[in-house]
């Protein structure tokens, strides 16, 4: 029989959203998690301002640190279950592996500013506003952020290209701009990284105001800049919506090999439906697409409209 405490860490692990399980007790701590994090951002952001500072201070204050105290809690429990992911199953390493990733170092972020006052003899009133990164929690419960980081990592190269390239366009244009314009303006065009916002500024089409050519040299450059900034714009965009759709097509793809293994063994039993239940959660699917693939492998024929093109979606769950 199993231990005690691995059967309770397996259930609180599961009970986090672990394993992809949607029982109502993981959508119960999930719409709650999410709930506290959406009041502790209101809450922070009306704490700026003054008036209200001074009338509900202590409410405020109060309910800082109960949420501290939930997520403190709540990141305790995902480093001590962190072991049951097979990534971080080493006791020790594995759970310092795990502090270490994205998800885990936000959450830290967001209880960081409240322990640093016992820690640090400075008045850290300002560093409260830092506690909105807790709205980077609500990643973890977004499955469309899940696919944004899966396209980010798939296209990294790819952007990484760009951003190298615009840098050294940046570097290019401001220096030519300085040479231009320090003659004639030398407070506002002091130095090239001066510039440097100047091109900023220029190339994300954002236009200040605060630093404007006055040569005709000068203006013709600008304009120059501002164009090729267009393009350079369109480019990351153009590859994240391409990444996006091309993540998607892989997590139909994979959804439809699990199915396609799974009728192999004829009819639908109800182990069979969790089991792809779970995939469809894993692979963040609509039940409308799953629906469809499903659907798809049993006729062994495409559903496409004859007049659209486009793909008929089971309007049910049920059809599944």
């Amino acid at each position: 029989m199993q231990p005690a405490a691995p059967r309770l860490r397996r259930k609180i692990y599961q009970m986090l959203g672990g394993e992809g399980r949607h029982t109502p007790l993981v959508k119960l701590v999930d719409f709650s998690l999410m709930t506290l994090i959406c009041v502790n951002c209101v809450f922070s952001m009306l704490e700026s301002v003054e008036r209200l500072a001074i009338m509900h201070g202590r409410i405020f204050h109060d309910f800082d640190v109960i949420s501290v105290g939930i997520f403190s809690v709540e990141y305790a429990l995902r480093v001590w279950t962190a072991v049951e992911m097979e990534k971080f199953s080493h006791p020790l390493w594995g759970r310092l592996r795990y502090m270490v990733t994205p998800l885990a170092i936000v959450d830290m972020l967001a209880v960081l500013p409240f322990y640093l006052g016992f820690f640090v003899q400075l008045d850290l009133r300002e560093l409260r506003v830092l506690r909105l990164l807790r709205v980077f929690k609500l990643s973890r419960y977004s499955s469309a952020m899940s696919i944004m980081n899966s396209v980010i990592r798939q296209e990294s190269r790819g952007i990484g290209t760009i951003l190298f390239v615009f840098a050294v366009i940046l570097v290019f244009v401001s220096s030519l701009m300085y040479l231009l314009e320090h003659p004639a303006q030398p407070q506002i065009f002091s130095d090239v990284p001066s510039a440097m916002w100047w091109g900023v500024v220029t190339m994300t089409t954002l236009g200040y105001g605060d630093m404007v050519p006055v040569t005709p040299l000068g203006r013709i450059l600008g304009g120059i800049t501002a164009v090729i900034g267009i393009a350079m714009i369109a480019l990351p965009a153009g590859i994240l919506a391409s990444g996006f759709t091309e993540q998607l097509r892989l997590r139909r793809e994979d959804y439809e090999t699990n199915v396609e293994g799974l009728l192999k063994g004829g009819k639908f039993t109800t182990a069979m439906r969790r089991q792809l239940e779970q995939a469809r959660i894993a692979l963040n699917l609509t039940h409308e697409e799953a629906a469809h693939i499903v659907e798809h492998a049993r006729q062994g024929k495409a559903l496409t409209c004859p007049h659209c093109g486009k793909t008929m979606v089971p309007e049910r769950e049920e059809e599944i």
